[in-house]
This record gives structure tokens, sequence and C-alpha cells, in this order.
């Protein structure tokens, strides 16, 4: 069992009893995590093919992701709250089970022959889907704030960020052999049946904190414990809570997130860190199809669906072992270090002189994205959240990144509509290795992000249940 008697900065030892528990735990959550990102990248896989085969354009594709885009965003504000009041399983069972049915929705219309009001249709289709995917992230921090200490939420956000990026795999690269091998629509109907595979996993093992699972609950040193009204309770500081302990008020729970001037300003940043990553997300595929000719099936459009995975993976362990070995669990710091690098490797992204090239670039560009994205909106939710408000803080941190994720969606469609990749007019672009519209559009933001990270530079949670 987990060793309750420690200090708030003190991370805890676990006994392998407890260990064990935890994995079976936070595995099936971080596949269920993977298998929701396939059933919503799969968009992305879909969007060249989508477009040539019903002659849609940018600016019209972009309308479709910023509608899901924007009901995401407003779903996780709104289901931050119901998933703290329903616990973390329950929501990752809606989840799970609501994209499945939509993508086999998707799926089993476009094997059917749907032909008629299809940007329409598909924008109701996948905005609804995307309300069911807004509970993945938030029921991940609900449960693993109960079941891990701050001092080791760097680390496993690490850890567990590689399990999300492989969802990019499954999207992106298998969805790419999909398109290539079988009948495109086949790209949805997959996701869904990994998803309902998950459902049950998820059933059977998912619960929402240790003493759910026969293990003990403990002090976890984030902002969910109050020494003086704790007290007058009846139990200790680092005494677990009371078995029969009910979920804060909906009013109690913004009041938490709002009051707190450090959220405030992580919620500015991850707005710039989903117009930055979604900017390149859904646009990189079309860019090296457009610029360099890379074709689904190729080897280059592998390793380009591979490269997010692998610079997912390697952000978030670089960002959690900086956090919590070198600035004592302090997320800003390292964010900062990470948007920085966002700039730098999309100003090289820009001017790519081969697809090879520019495959390897968006993957190592997807290392400071990714790492920061899972840094702030997992890792930091949960230490300023605390174990009762951690899902209502991670929906108000992902909920404004996906407002900025809309933007990329119509807004930067239409630019490069417009403008094309380098400037020039043209889709295609005037010079074959040269995107400097694309990226000039999208690295303000990170340098803004970069900004905003040194105003709370030492900012770490404390036991009122804030930052400081």
């Amino acid at each position: 069992m987990a060793e309750s008697t420690v200090e708030h900065h003190e991370a805890p030892e676990h006994s392998s009893a407890y260990r064990l528990r935890r994995f079976a735990n936070w595995f099936p959550l971080g596949l269920t995590y993977a298998a929701l990102y396939m059933g919503r990248y799969n968009l992305t896989a879909a969007k060249s093919t989508l477009g040539r085969t019903f002659h849609l354009d940018k600016a019209q594709m972009g309308v479709i992701f910023t509608v899901g885009f924007w009901v995401y965003a407003l779903s996780v504000i709104v289901n931050g709250p119901l998933a703290d009041r329903i616990g973390g399983r329950r929501a990752i069972l809606i989840g799970a089970l609501g994209a499945a049915t939509l993508n086999g929705v998707i799926g089993l219309l476009f094997f059917s022959g749907w032909q008629q009001n299809v940007v329409l249709g598909l924008s109701v289709l996948y905005a609804i889907n995307m309300y069911f995917q807004s509970f993945g992230a938030l029921s991940v921090v609900k449960v693993n704030s109960s079941w891990f200490h701050v001092r080791e939420r760097g680390v496993f956000g690490g850890i567990f960020g590689v399990m999300i990026s492989s969802g990019y795999w499954l999207a992106l690269s298998i969805g790419g052999v999909i398109i290539a091998k079988l009948p495109w629509y086949w790209v949805f109907l997959v996701p869904s049946m990994a998803l309902l595979g998950m459902f049950v996993v998820d059933f059977l093992l998912v619960r929402d904190r240790p003493s759910a699972a026969g293990q003990k609950d403990f002090d976890t040193g984030d902002g969910s414990f109050h020494p003086d009204e704790d007290e007058k309770k009846g139990y200790r500081d680092n005494a677990p809570p009371p078995a029969d302990e009910k979920p804060l008020p909906l009013s109690a729970l913004l009041g938490k997130i709002f009051s707190d001037p450090v959220i405030r300003v992580i919620a500015a940043a991850e707005f710039c860190t989903g117009f930055v990553r979604q900017g390149l997300l859904i646009y990189f595929l079309e860019y090296l199809a457009e610029v360099h000719n890379v074709r689904p099936g190729s080897s280059v459009h592998a390793w380009a669906g591979v490269g997010p995975t692998l610079g997912g993976i390697a952000g978030g362990l670089v960002c959690g072992v900086l956090s919590d070995r070198f600035f004592q669990s302090r997320r800003p710091p390292v964010a900062f270090i990470f948007y920085i690098g966002q700039a730098l490797v999309l100003l090289a992204l820009g001017f790519a002189p081969s697809g090879a090239v520019a495959a390897f670039l968006v993957g190592f560009s997807c290392m400071f994205i990714f790492g920061v994205h899972g840094m702030l909106s997992g890792t930091a939710s949960m230490d300023f959240g605390g174990r009762k408000a951690a899902a209502t803080a991670a929906g108000i941190l992902d909920g404004v990144q996906y407002i900025a994720a809309g933007l990329t969606g119509f807004g930067l469609g239409w630019i490069l509509k417009t403008y094309g990749w380098d400037g020039g007019g043209s889709a295609a672009g005037h010079h074959p290795h040269d995107a400097k519209v694309w990226v000039f559009s999208i690295i303000p933001f990170s340098l803004i992000g970069a900004f905003l990270m040194t105003r709370i530079w030492n900012a770490k949670p404390n036991k009122k249940g804030g930052g400081h």
C-alpha cells in the first residue's frame, strides 16, 4: 500500500502491489486515449482523399475541423465539472463508447455511398464525435490525480505521453496504410472497433482512486488538502480523505479555477499551444504532398506519420525528467524552453529542401509541441486543480487550446487557399521548397507562449489549492 505520512514536497514510497495495480489502471487509460486520438486525427489522415473525392478546397475542409474543434472546446469546459462529479471512470466509458459509435456511423455512411451535403453532414458528425472525445483528457487527468503524487507526475506525464503519441501514429501512419491498401472509409471503421474493445477493458480495470481498487488513498501533495478545514473535519493534513467525501459544487469548482492567477496564465499559454499544435498537425500531410510530392503509402509518408509519435515520446519524457529532476517539479521553465524550441524548428521547416528533411522536422517540432501540451494541459492541471478540481482545470486548459485550434481550421485554411504555402497565391507554392506563409503564421504563438511562462516562472502548487 502507499505510505500516507509524507510531506507535500516528498513523493511517497509505494509498495510493489500498489504500483502493479496503478499500472493496471493507467495503462488501459493510456491505450484508450491513443484509440481516441486515432478516432480524432483519422480525419487529418483522410483530409487530402476527402478533398479530392468530393472536390473540397482547404477552406471547406477547414470548416469541418473548426466546427469540431470549437465543439470540443465548449465540451471540455462544460464536461470538466461533470467529470469531477461523476468520476474519471464513468467519463472515459462515455467517451470511448460515444466516439466508437460516431466513427462507425461516419464510416458506414461513406461505405453506403454518401455523396450529398458532405461538408454539412461531416461537420455535424465530426462535431458530435469531438463532444465524446472531450471526455478523454478529462478522465485521464481526473483518475490519475488520485493515483500519483505531485512529484511523480512530471515523469509519469512523459510516460503517458508515449501512449498518447502512439495515437498519432495509429491515425497517420496506419491511417495512411489503410487509405493506400483498403477503401478509404475504413480509416473511420478501424478506430471504431478499437474503441469498442477499450470500452470493455476500461469497464473491467479502471477505478477512480486507490481505495476503490483495494489500495490505500494518500495525500498527493497538490491543491486537494486544506489543513485548517481538514483538521476541523477530524483528519490530519496528510491523512487520506474520508471515503464518503462529496464532490465540490459547480460554483466552488469554477471559483477555485478562475481565482488562481497561475491557471489563468497557463490557459493563455495553452491558447498559443492550440494554434501551434493544430496549425502543424492538420496541414503537414497536405504540405508534404503539395510541396514535396509525398503520397500515402510511400516510405517518407510513413516516416512522417511516425515522426509526431517519436517526437511526442521524446518531448514528454524530456519534459517530465527536466521538470521533476532539475526544476523541483516546476512546469513553466521547461515549457519556456520548449516554446523556444518550437519556434526554431518551425522556422527551419518552412524552408526544408526535401520531403525527407521536412518529415524529420515535423517530428522534431512535435517533440517541443507535445512536450508543452502534456506539461501544461495534463500535468499542471492536476497540480493546480488538485484532486477535487483536476478535470475542471483540464477542461478549461484544453478548451482554450481548442478555441485557438478552431482558428487554424477556416482561418489558416483560408490563408493557405488565398496565398499558398509560399505567398505566391498557389496552394502548391511557386517555390518548391518554401512554405514561409504557413510557418510564419504559426511561430508568433510559440513566442507568446514562451513570454507567458516567464510570468509564472517559479509557480508550484501549494497546500491551499493554488499556485505560488
